[in-house]
Protein backbone atom coordinates (compact mmCIF):
# COMPACT_ATOMS: atom_id res chain seq x y z
CA UNK A 1 0.00 0.00 0.00
CA UNK A 2 1.37 3.40 -0.99
CA UNK A 3 2.09 5.95 1.74
CA UNK A 4 0.73 9.49 2.01
CA UNK A 5 3.46 11.24 0.03
CA UNK A 6 3.59 8.58 -2.64
CA UNK A 7 -0.17 8.93 -3.15
CA UNK A 8 0.14 12.71 -3.44
CA UNK A 9 2.98 12.44 -5.94
CA UNK A 10 1.18 9.81 -8.00
CA UNK A 11 -2.30 11.30 -8.18
CA UNK A 12 -2.20 14.98 -7.27
CA UNK A 13 1.14 16.37 -8.42
CA UNK A 14 0.72 17.84 -11.90
CA UNK A 15 2.49 20.67 -13.74
CA UNK A 16 1.52 24.12 -12.44
CA UNK A 17 2.64 26.56 -15.14
CA UNK A 18 0.89 29.55 -13.55
CA UNK A 19 2.67 29.13 -10.16
CA UNK A 20 6.17 30.27 -9.27
CA UNK A 21 6.42 27.11 -7.15
CA UNK A 22 3.84 24.34 -7.02
CA UNK A 23 3.42 21.27 -4.80
CA UNK A 24 6.40 19.75 -3.01
CA UNK A 25 7.54 22.51 -0.68
CA UNK A 26 6.14 23.91 2.56
CA UNK A 27 4.18 26.52 0.60
CA UNK A 28 3.29 27.25 -2.98
CA UNK A 29 4.57 30.52 -4.39
CA UNK A 30 2.07 32.46 -6.47
CA UNK A 31 2.43 35.66 -8.46
CA UNK A 32 -0.93 37.40 -8.99
CA UNK A 33 -1.33 39.44 -12.15
CA UNK A 34 -0.11 42.99 -11.41
CA UNK A 35 -2.94 45.34 -10.49
CA UNK A 36 -5.47 42.56 -9.83
CA UNK A 37 -7.21 41.70 -6.56
CA UNK A 38 -7.29 38.15 -5.22
CA UNK A 39 -10.65 36.48 -4.55
CA UNK A 40 -10.25 33.56 -2.13
CA UNK A 41 -12.88 31.02 -1.05
CA UNK A 42 -12.84 27.83 1.03
CA UNK A 43 -15.50 25.14 1.07
CA UNK A 44 -15.83 21.77 2.77
CA UNK A 45 -17.66 18.66 1.59
CA UNK A 46 -18.44 15.96 4.16
CA UNK A 47 -19.66 12.46 3.30
CA UNK A 48 -23.27 12.00 4.36
CA UNK A 49 -23.87 15.76 4.53
CA UNK A 50 -22.81 17.11 1.14
CA UNK A 51 -22.71 13.90 -0.87
CA UNK A 52 -23.82 10.29 -0.60
CA UNK A 53 -21.01 7.95 0.52
CA UNK A 54 -21.44 5.78 -2.59
CA UNK A 55 -21.15 8.68 -5.04
CA UNK A 56 -18.96 7.87 -8.03
CA UNK A 57 -15.56 9.28 -6.98
CA UNK A 58 -14.95 10.72 -10.44
CA UNK A 59 -18.15 12.76 -10.20
CA UNK A 60 -17.24 13.70 -6.63
CA UNK A 61 -13.83 14.93 -7.77
CA UNK A 62 -15.48 17.19 -10.33
CA UNK A 63 -18.08 18.49 -7.89
CA UNK A 64 -15.61 19.11 -5.06
CA UNK A 65 -13.79 21.62 -7.24
CA UNK A 66 -16.81 22.93 -9.13
CA UNK A 67 -18.62 24.14 -6.01
CA UNK A 68 -15.60 26.26 -5.08
CA UNK A 69 -15.22 27.68 -8.56
CA UNK A 70 -18.90 28.61 -8.31
CA UNK A 71 -18.04 31.00 -5.47
CA UNK A 72 -15.42 32.65 -7.67
CA UNK A 73 -17.98 32.84 -10.49
CA UNK A 74 -20.39 34.65 -8.18
CA UNK A 75 -17.77 37.37 -7.67
CA UNK A 76 -16.96 37.62 -11.38
CA UNK A 77 -13.43 36.37 -10.69
CA UNK A 78 -11.19 34.44 -13.06
CA UNK A 79 -10.12 31.14 -11.40
CA UNK A 80 -6.34 30.69 -11.06
CA UNK A 81 -5.23 28.30 -8.29
CA UNK A 82 -6.65 25.75 -5.86
CA UNK A 83 -5.45 23.67 -2.92
CA UNK A 84 -7.01 20.40 -1.81
CA UNK A 85 -7.05 18.89 1.67
CA UNK A 86 -8.78 15.60 2.35
CA UNK A 87 -9.38 12.99 5.02
CA UNK A 88 -10.03 9.41 3.89
CA UNK A 89 -10.81 6.30 5.95
CA UNK A 90 -8.33 4.23 3.89
CA UNK A 91 -5.81 4.65 1.07
CA UNK A 92 -8.02 3.08 -1.61
CA UNK A 93 -5.97 3.72 -4.75
CA UNK A 94 -8.77 2.83 -7.16
CA UNK A 95 -11.06 5.38 -5.45
CA UNK A 96 -8.31 8.01 -5.30
CA UNK A 97 -7.45 7.55 -8.98
CA UNK A 98 -11.06 8.14 -10.09
CA UNK A 99 -11.43 11.10 -7.73
CA UNK A 100 -8.26 12.67 -9.11
CA UNK A 101 -9.48 12.11 -12.68
CA UNK A 102 -12.67 14.06 -11.96
CA UNK A 103 -10.91 16.78 -9.96
CA UNK A 104 -8.31 17.47 -12.64
CA UNK A 105 -10.91 17.26 -15.43
CA UNK A 106 -12.68 20.20 -13.77
CA UNK A 107 -9.38 22.00 -13.12
CA UNK A 108 -8.35 21.64 -16.77
CA UNK A 109 -11.70 22.80 -18.11
CA UNK A 110 -11.64 25.98 -16.04
CA UNK A 111 -7.92 26.67 -16.33
CA UNK A 112 -6.81 26.34 -12.70
CA UNK A 113 -3.62 24.85 -11.26
CA UNK A 114 -3.63 22.62 -8.16
CA UNK A 115 -0.76 24.10 -6.14
CA UNK A 116 -0.84 22.18 -2.85
CA UNK A 117 -2.85 20.45 -0.16
CA UNK A 118 -2.80 17.76 2.51
CA UNK A 119 -4.11 14.27 3.24
CA UNK A 120 -4.86 12.44 6.45
CA UNK A 121 -6.76 9.39 7.70
CA UNK A 122 -10.28 9.96 8.97
CA UNK A 123 -13.94 10.17 7.92
CA UNK A 124 -14.27 11.14 4.28
CA UNK A 125 -14.02 14.93 4.16
CA UNK A 126 -12.78 17.23 1.41
CA UNK A 127 -11.74 20.87 1.80
CA UNK A 128 -10.77 23.05 -1.15
CA UNK A 129 -9.44 26.59 -1.22
CA UNK A 130 -9.83 28.33 -4.56
CA UNK A 131 -8.19 31.58 -5.61
CA UNK A 132 -9.07 33.85 -8.49
CA UNK A 133 -8.44 37.36 -9.77
CA UNK A 134 -10.67 40.33 -10.44
CA UNK A 135 -9.99 43.97 -11.29
CA UNK A 136 -10.04 46.29 -8.26
CA UNK A 137 -13.50 47.60 -7.49
CA UNK A 138 -15.15 45.36 -10.10
CA UNK A 139 -16.01 42.26 -8.05
CA UNK A 140 -19.69 41.31 -7.86
CA UNK A 141 -20.76 41.51 -4.23
CA UNK A 142 -23.92 40.84 -2.24
CA UNK A 143 -24.39 44.40 -1.01
CA UNK A 144 -25.02 46.31 -4.25
CA UNK A 145 -28.71 45.59 -4.98
CA UNK A 146 -30.97 48.65 -5.21
CA UNK A 147 -34.74 49.03 -4.94
CA UNK A 148 -36.10 48.71 -8.47
CA UNK A 149 -33.45 46.23 -9.63
CA UNK A 150 -34.67 43.09 -11.33
CA UNK A 151 -33.79 39.68 -9.87
CA UNK A 152 -32.34 37.07 -12.22
CA UNK A 153 -31.27 33.45 -11.94
CA UNK A 154 -29.36 31.22 -14.37
CA UNK A 155 -30.19 27.71 -15.47
CA UNK A 156 -32.87 25.70 -13.70
CA UNK A 157 -32.55 25.65 -9.90
CA UNK A 158 -34.25 22.66 -8.30
CA UNK A 159 -32.90 19.90 -10.53
CA UNK A 160 -30.12 18.90 -8.11
CA UNK A 161 -32.47 18.61 -5.15
CA UNK A 162 -34.86 16.48 -7.19
CA UNK A 163 -31.91 14.30 -8.22
CA UNK A 164 -31.00 13.73 -4.58
CA UNK A 165 -34.58 12.76 -3.77
CA UNK A 166 -34.49 10.28 -6.65
CA UNK A 167 -31.24 8.69 -5.45
CA UNK A 168 -32.57 8.46 -1.90
CA UNK A 169 -35.67 6.64 -3.13
CA UNK A 170 -38.03 9.36 -1.89
CA UNK A 171 -39.55 9.88 -5.33
CA UNK A 172 -39.62 8.16 -8.72
CA UNK A 173 -39.10 10.77 -11.40
CA UNK A 174 -40.58 10.23 -14.87
CA UNK A 175 -38.29 10.39 -17.88
CA UNK A 176 -36.32 12.44 -18.77
CA UNK A 177 -36.00 13.79 -15.24
CA UNK A 178 -33.64 11.20 -13.66
CA UNK A 179 -30.75 11.85 -16.06
CA UNK A 180 -31.19 15.62 -15.97
CA UNK A 181 -31.60 15.88 -12.20
CA UNK A 182 -28.89 13.44 -11.14
CA UNK A 183 -26.52 15.03 -13.65
CA UNK A 184 -27.22 18.45 -12.13
CA UNK A 185 -26.55 17.05 -8.65
CA UNK A 186 -23.36 15.14 -9.40
CA UNK A 187 -21.72 17.32 -12.04
CA UNK A 188 -22.67 20.97 -11.56
CA UNK A 189 -21.16 23.50 -13.94
CA UNK A 190 -19.84 26.63 -12.24
CA UNK A 191 -21.03 29.70 -14.14
CA UNK A 192 -17.60 31.27 -14.49
CA UNK A 193 -18.22 32.78 -17.92
CA UNK A 194 -21.52 34.24 -16.74
CA UNK A 195 -19.93 35.84 -13.68
CA UNK A 196 -17.31 37.51 -15.84
CA UNK A 197 -19.93 38.66 -18.37
CA UNK A 198 -21.95 40.29 -15.57
CA UNK A 199 -19.11 42.59 -14.48
CA UNK A 200 -20.38 46.13 -14.97
CA UNK A 201 -23.90 44.82 -15.61
CA UNK A 202 -25.10 43.23 -12.35
CA UNK A 203 -25.36 45.15 -9.10
CA UNK A 204 -25.12 42.10 -6.79
CA UNK A 205 -24.68 38.34 -7.15
CA UNK A 206 -24.50 35.09 -5.20
CA UNK A 207 -24.27 31.44 -6.14
CA UNK A 208 -27.26 29.26 -5.26
CA UNK A 209 -25.90 26.62 -2.89
CA UNK A 210 -28.33 26.61 0.06
CA UNK A 211 -31.59 27.37 -1.77
CA UNK A 212 -32.77 30.15 -4.08
CA UNK A 213 -34.86 31.97 -1.47
CA UNK A 214 -32.22 31.64 1.24
CA UNK A 215 -29.39 32.87 -0.97
CA UNK A 216 -31.48 35.70 -2.42
CA UNK A 217 -32.18 36.61 1.21
CA UNK A 218 -28.43 37.08 1.73
CA UNK A 219 -28.37 39.64 -1.08
CA UNK A 220 -31.39 41.42 0.40
CA UNK A 221 -29.87 41.41 3.88
CA UNK A 222 -26.49 42.76 2.80
CA UNK A 223 -28.12 45.32 0.51
CA UNK A 224 -30.57 46.54 3.16
CA UNK A 225 -33.72 45.88 1.15
CA UNK A 226 -36.35 43.22 0.45
CA UNK A 227 -37.07 40.97 -2.52
CA UNK A 228 -40.23 39.81 -4.26
CA UNK A 229 -40.18 36.60 -6.34
CA UNK A 230 -43.04 35.89 -8.75
CA UNK A 231 -44.04 32.24 -9.20
CA UNK A 232 -45.10 32.80 -12.81
CA UNK A 233 -41.60 34.02 -13.72
CA UNK A 234 -39.65 31.08 -12.28
CA UNK A 235 -37.65 28.89 -14.71
CA UNK A 236 -39.57 26.12 -16.39
CA UNK A 237 -38.64 22.66 -15.17
CA UNK A 238 -38.67 19.71 -17.60
CA UNK A 239 -41.97 17.87 -17.72
CA UNK A 240 -42.44 14.13 -18.04
CA UNK A 241 -45.59 12.16 -18.94
CA UNK A 242 -46.48 11.63 -15.26
CA UNK A 243 -46.16 15.23 -14.15
CA UNK A 244 -48.82 15.06 -11.40
CA UNK A 245 -49.77 17.57 -8.71
CA UNK A 246 -47.54 16.03 -6.02
CA UNK A 247 -44.50 16.18 -8.28
CA UNK A 248 -45.29 19.77 -9.22
CA UNK A 249 -45.39 20.76 -5.54
CA UNK A 250 -42.15 18.94 -4.81
CA UNK A 251 -40.46 20.47 -7.86
CA UNK A 252 -41.48 23.94 -6.70
CA UNK A 253 -40.13 23.32 -3.19
CA UNK A 254 -36.86 22.05 -4.64
CA UNK A 255 -36.66 25.02 -6.98
CA UNK A 256 -37.12 27.57 -4.23
CA UNK A 257 -35.37 25.93 -1.27
CA UNK A 258 -33.53 22.80 -2.39
CA UNK A 259 -30.05 24.19 -2.99
CA UNK A 260 -26.95 22.46 -4.36
CA UNK A 261 -27.62 24.10 -7.74
CA UNK A 262 -24.56 26.38 -8.13
CA UNK A 263 -26.43 28.64 -10.48
CA UNK A 264 -26.01 32.41 -10.14
CA UNK A 265 -28.70 34.64 -8.68
CA UNK A 266 -28.06 38.30 -9.46
CA UNK A 267 -29.68 41.71 -9.58
CA UNK A 268 -29.48 44.40 -12.25
CA UNK A 269 -31.27 47.61 -13.23
CA UNK A 270 -34.08 47.33 -15.75
CA UNK A 271 -31.86 49.26 -18.19
CA UNK A 272 -29.62 46.17 -18.39
CA UNK A 273 -32.45 43.85 -19.45
CA UNK A 274 -31.41 43.79 -23.12
CA UNK A 275 -27.72 43.35 -22.25
CA UNK A 276 -28.59 40.36 -20.06
CA UNK A 277 -30.59 38.83 -22.89
CA UNK A 278 -27.56 39.21 -25.14
CA UNK A 279 -25.36 37.54 -22.52
CA UNK A 280 -27.80 34.62 -22.33
CA UNK A 281 -27.72 34.20 -26.10
CA UNK A 282 -23.93 34.44 -26.29
CA UNK A 283 -23.39 31.88 -23.53
CA UNK A 284 -26.31 29.69 -24.65
CA UNK A 285 -27.48 29.75 -21.04
CA UNK A 286 -31.06 30.53 -20.01
CA UNK A 287 -31.32 33.55 -17.71
CA UNK A 288 -34.64 34.20 -16.03
CA UNK A 289 -35.99 37.43 -14.56
CA UNK A 290 -37.86 36.14 -11.50
CA UNK A 291 -38.79 39.26 -9.55
CA UNK A 292 -37.71 42.61 -8.17
CA UNK A 293 -35.79 44.21 -5.34
CA UNK A 294 -38.32 46.19 -3.31
CA UNK A 295 -38.45 48.45 -0.28
CA UNK A 296 -38.97 46.56 2.94
CA UNK A 297 -37.23 44.87 5.86
CA UNK A 298 -33.69 43.78 5.02
CA UNK A 299 -33.47 40.06 4.12
CA UNK A 300 -37.25 39.67 3.63
CA UNK A 301 -38.05 37.56 0.56
CA UNK A 302 -41.71 37.32 -0.45
CA UNK A 303 -43.05 34.82 -2.98
CA UNK A 304 -46.05 36.07 -4.96
CA UNK A 305 -48.69 34.00 -6.75
CA UNK A 306 -50.18 34.99 -10.17
CA UNK A 307 -52.51 37.43 -8.36
CA UNK A 308 -49.55 39.05 -6.56
CA UNK A 309 -50.65 37.55 -3.24
CA UNK A 310 -47.95 36.22 -0.85
CA UNK A 311 -47.43 32.46 -0.73
CA UNK A 312 -45.94 30.93 2.40
CA UNK A 313 -43.20 28.30 2.33
CA UNK A 314 -42.02 26.47 5.45
CA UNK A 315 -38.39 26.38 4.36
CA UNK A 316 -36.32 28.89 2.39
CA UNK A 317 -33.13 26.84 2.22
CA UNK A 318 -30.62 24.62 3.96
CA UNK A 319 -28.89 25.45 7.24
CA UNK A 320 -26.45 22.83 8.52
CA UNK A 321 -27.08 23.38 12.20
CA UNK A 322 -30.82 23.93 11.96
CA UNK A 323 -31.17 20.81 9.80
CA UNK A 324 -29.10 18.82 12.27
CA UNK A 325 -31.34 19.95 15.13
CA UNK A 326 -34.54 18.75 13.47
CA UNK A 327 -35.88 15.42 14.78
Amino acid sequence: MAGEFALIDKYFTRPTPSAVLGPGDDCALLQPTPGMQLAVTTDMLVAGTHFLPDTDPKNLGWKALAVNLSDLAAMGATPRWVTLAGAMPAADEAWIARFADGFFACANEYGVDVVGGDTTKGPLNLCITAMGEVQPGQALRRDGAKVGDQIWVSGRPGLASLGLAQLQGKIQLPEPWPRLCIGALEKPRPRVALGQALLGVATAAIDVSDGLLADLGHIAERSGCAAAVKLVQLPHLPKGPSYDADLRRLALECQLAGGDDYELCFTAPFAQHLAIGQIAARLELPLWCIGDIVAGPASQVTVLDPDDKPVEFAHHGYDHFEQAAQP
